[in-house]
């Protein structure tokens, strides 16, 4: 019974992350999903990568997801952009944000003024990485201050992504870490998924992983 119920409550979240996509594609709205553990610095990339976004000309729109509390929400304020908070705690604390809470966040968006959404996905590498939120791409963020293991010992996680950010590099002259062991343990999980190094901090990197949103818009 109990391997029922898990495969009907991914069935319908499948089923409803299809819907997502259909309708954002009809509006021409490219949806990204950014997922990560606590404190890699998902909400500081986000405030970085967002006016260069705009810069580029593109409408944004987010999506925030927390378990409590909309602290990431106001830092995103100052960019005058749609900001949608999704908290889990009334619905039991969900560590992720499943495609059944992502679909009604929409109706708080007017799709035709925007371009790109950005999912700030609850903190963590588990659950999150289960669960289709109707995005079109995944991206995951690994902070260098996490060590090298996190591909191998949480590898579903490195499967469903299309894109994969070290953060924090600015930090690995203090730190006992070996980026490249890093590089090849995502390779040893998903030998196709393209790797961008950033610090927030110092700025490095931050145009490669605006470039490749995008791309990813023009397709």
């Amino acid at each position: 019974m109990e391997i029922r119920i898990v495969k009907n409550v991914l069935q319908a979240n499948a089923e409803i992350a299809s819907q997502i996509r259909t309708r954002l594609n009809e509006q021409h709205v490219l949806m990204l999903n950014l997922m990560s553990s606590p404190g890699s610095g998902k909400t500081t990339l986000l405030e970085n990568i967002i006016p260069r976004l705009q810069n580029h000309g593109l409408r944004v729109g987010v999506i925030e997801g927390d378990i409590t509390t909309t602290m990431d929400a106001n830092r995103l304020q100052q960019f005058e952009i749609p900001i949608t908070q999704i908290n889990t705690e009334p619905f039991g604390g969900d560590c992720h944000l499943g495609s059944e809470v992502i679909l009604p966040a929409l109706e708080n968006f007017d799709l035709s003024a925007l371009d790109v959404i950005l999912i700030e996905n609850v903190g963590n590498l588990v659950c999150p990485a289960e669960f289709d939120t109707g995005a079109d791409f995944n991206l995951v963020t690994l902070s260098v201050t996490e060590g090298e293991d996190k591909p191998l010992k949480y590898p579903l996680m490195f499967r469903v992504c299309h894109l994969a950010i070290i953060s924090k590099i600015d930090l690995l002259p203090y730190l006992k870490y070996d980026l490249q062991t890093t590089r090849n343990n995502i390779k040893r999980i998903n030998p196709q998924l393209p790797i961008v190094e950033v610090s927030a901090h110092q700025q490095i990197g931050l145009e490669s992983l605006v470039d490749w949103i995008y791309r990813k818009t023009k397709k």
